[in-house]
């Protein structure tokens, strides 16, 4: 039987649909979600130079402009990463 496993990371899943990265579990309040907007090749390698980084919440009872909590761009994935992972720390301890 085929086992589809999970990447995880610090703790929670960490999961890409194309462009979208998702990262923290579906049913916390909170979870990180990233759209790479823009990447350039580098020796056939794509490498994510606009990244847009939002901390929404899961409530699927309110509309969706109310879930965004945080947004903002990044130059690269690491920065989005680093941030988006900070915010979402902080807004599941409140």
């Amino acid at each position: 039987m085929n086992e589809v496993k999970t990447l995880m990371y610090k703790g929670k899943p960490l999961v890409r649909q194309g462009q979208f990265i998702f990262y923290g579990f579906p049913d916390d309040k909170y979870i990180l979600y990233m759209n790479i907007i823009e990447s350039k090749k580098v020796k056939n390698i794509d490498i994510a130079t606009k990244v847009l980084v939002q901390i929404q919440n899961t409530d699927n009872d309110i509309s969706f402009n109310d879930k965004i909590v945080k947004q903002c761009e990044k130059r690269n994935f690491y920065d989005a990463f680093e941030i988006g992972t900070i915010w979402l720390e902080r807004e599941l301890k409140k």
